[in-house]
């Protein structure tokens, strides 16, 4: 009986190291500038969330294949256990919350009202009643302006790409999002053709997702806490964002 018992006690920690070891999936957002994008000259996602992950794997010692894809599906990706992972900007929400585990915070953002340049009548989310309003389907954004702003019409998008267009080409009077991705947009394509009007709204922060009880939280968190303390993550904040992390 004691070496049927040890054999059960070297069998069960076997398989644990065996679900360990095993490459994860790790679901990222297919256009999240400067969190996730492809890179247009070598065709590799990239982008602090990609790098920041890379760094967390390091540390714990994990395998993993990158997946990009539409945001909306990796919350149900997470809960059916198609996937192991999500790092994609995902806001830690309440009810986010109950249905996936999430990592302690490692961006903290909000959002903001984008304009077009010679816009005039927006000024804050109160001016965006009777307005079109574009924004990303399955986010926080979404919910905000559902529940805000009164708008005419909410439309919605799976890709930040379309959501600025329809603002440059008028199909849209504001874009409402979050604050880094409307910073990226403006300090690049949207150069002098776009504005930002009104203050930060809703302060978030941004955690990486698993399935509920994932035993890789414990582990991330970990990891995420020594990458603050050596300065590891501070050089990928300033390389990402161009500013000290907040």
């Amino acid at each position: 009986m004691k070496k049927l018992s040890l054999m059960l006690v070297a069998a069960s920690l076997l398989f644990v190291g065996t679900a360990f070891a095993q490459k994860l999936t790790v679901a990222t957002d297919t256009n999240f500038p400067p969190f996730e994008f492809k890179d247009p000259q070598t065709g590799v996602h990239t982008g602090f969330d990609v790098e920041l992950w890379a760094a967390i794997a390091k540390e714990i010692g994990a395998e993993y294949d990158l997946q990009p894809m539409d945001f909306n599906g990796i919350i149900p990706g997470l809960q059916s256990g198609q996937l192991d992972v999500g790092i994609a900007g995902i806001t830690i929400k309440p009810e986010r919350a109950k249905v996936v585990d999430f990592s302690d915070p490692y961006y903290n953002a909000g959002l903001l009202i984008l304009v077009r340049a010679d816009a005039t009548d927006i000024n804050a989310i109160e001016d965006l009643k009777g307005k079109i309003v574009a924004t990303k389907l399955g986010t926080t954004s979404e919910d905000f302006v559902k529940k805000n702003a009164q708008a005419k019409e909410v439309k919605l998008y799976p890709n930040n790409d379309a959501m600025f267009m329809e603002l440059l080409s008028g199909g849209a009077d504001a874009v409402v999002f979050d604050s880094p991705v409307i910073a990226d947009f403006m300090n690049k394509r949207g150069k002098g053709v776009v504005k930002v009007v009104g203050p930060l709204y809703m302060g978030q922060s941004y955690g990486i997702a698993f399935p509920k009880g994932s035993p890789l939280v414990s582990k991330v968190n970990a990891a995420l806490k020594k990458l603050k303390e050596s300065g590891a993550y501070r050089d990928l904040y300033l390389k990402w964002f161009n500013t000290e992390p907040k």
